[in-house]
């Protein structure tokens, strides 16, 4: 259904009359927050505080992490708006401090996207498809000083959305495969005391740069990863023994080139042979709309953090992406539990915008987390 879909879209267009050009990847669903403390911030991460779902936002952050060891886990229920129940993200991750310099993290990815009937044109049911997409990574983080720390992730992935089905056009048959890649990613993060109350970070972090994923045996069926970079800081200030807040920034940029315009044939055949390193570099200047329409392939993220005695946290956030490019903008709402060695953390999503649909409209998600040997 997908290939088929591809040969059938139409153009879209902004008011203001500019073709809306979205920049497609494969599987999107590594990008998605895996959990509930910064997805109760407008979906921040570079520099906000180190935990254990560091190896998402930013693996340099897991050299700063203040436990000796930790698991945490997440479910993000999907497309409940629509009433659909089988439809589910689950995260797993956990991290090990080796010493006061360094600390190793793996985690797990998994999504469902439950059971579909495949039927025959007279609608009698041939088999039952069961697509699903995962990726599995392991993270190494160090510091290289008392304030600054450099990251590295290696990740397989794969996408199976077709269960291996053959799928017709109507003039072709084409013969689907699950797709299989390897990919890394390299953070860099700084932390710095102001003075004994205030403490400012900075973060940066090229995610997911690695092979194309490839459903079929056509070269041109190719589709790049989500490889992304994310701009972040944070700015943090304990008022007192009790009151701490904190506020956090992030930009993001997808590092794929952006996709010719819908009639551009020759552009069209230029675009499905660049490789991904040329096209993570070319990703900031080929956009057809110039330096307007590159602008508007940045997202941003704005999120905020109260903590009460280290013990009970309130969250809030936005996440803007321009409609041109997505036209995914929502906020974000968060709370979240501390208790002896035990965590508990909720966000909701709130879509402020009718431009798309939002698979977690409204959607609770909830995390929750064991640090089994606190230093503190």
């Amino acid at each position: 259904m997908l290939v088929a879909l591809c040969g059938t879209l139409s153009a879209q267009y902004s008011e203001l009359g500019q073709e809306k050009n979205f920049i497609s990847t494969g599987l999107p669903i590594i990008l998605i927050a895996p959990d509930a403390i910064s997805s109760g911030m407008g979906d921040v991460g570079a520099a906000t505080t180190p935990d254990a779902y560091s190896a998402h936002w930013n693996n340099a952050k897991l050299a700063f992490i203040d436990g000796l060891t930790g698991v945490y886990t997440t479910y993000t229920p999907w497309l409940r708006k629509l009433k659909v129940g089988d439809m589910n993200l689950f995260y797993l991750a956990g991290y090990y401090r080796i010493n006061d310099r360094s600390t190793a993290a793996a985690s797990l990815t998994y999504f469902t996207l439950g059971d579909i009937d495949n039927t025959d044109i007279e609608g009698n049911k041939i088999t039952t498809l069961h697509p699903n997409e995962f990726a599995i990574d392991a993270s190494y983080a160090l510091k290289i000083t008392d304030n600054l720390s450099l990251g590295a992730t290696g990740r397989f992935l794969r996408s199976d959305l077709t269960n291996g089905q053959t799928i017709s056009d109507g003039s072709s048959n084409t013969a689907t495969q699950a797709a299989n890649s390897l990919a890394a990613d390299i953070g860099l993060y700084y932390q710095q005391a102001i003075d004994k109350t205030q403490e400012f970070a900075l973060g940066a972090f090229i995610s997911n740069l690695g092979a194309k994923l490839s459903y079929s045996n056509d070269d041109n069926d190719k589709e790049f990863l989500p490889t992304n970079l994310r701009l972040g800081g944070r700015y943090t200030n304990r008022i007192d023994d009790f009151n701490k807040i904190s506020v956090m920034l992030d930009f993001n940029k997808l590092l794929v080139p952006t996709p010719p315009l819908r009639n551009d044939t020759a552009g069209w055949a230029d675009y499905n042979q660049i490789g991904v390193i040329e096209g993570a570099l070319r990703s900031f200047g080929d956009a057809p709309g110039g330096l307007q329409e590159e602008l508007q392939e940045i997202q941003i993220s704005a999120g905020a953090e109260y903590w009460y005695s280290e013990t009970f946290a309130v969250r809030a956030g936005y996440f803007f992406e321009h409609a041109n490019k997505g036209g995914r903008q929502y906020a974000t709402v968060g709370v979240g539990i501390r208790y002896s060695y035990f965590t508990g953390d909720f966000s909701y999503l709130i879509p402020t915008t009718t431009i798309s649909n939002n698979s977690l409209a409204n959607t609770i998600r909830v995390s929750i987390g064991l640090d089994m040997k606190p230093t503190k």
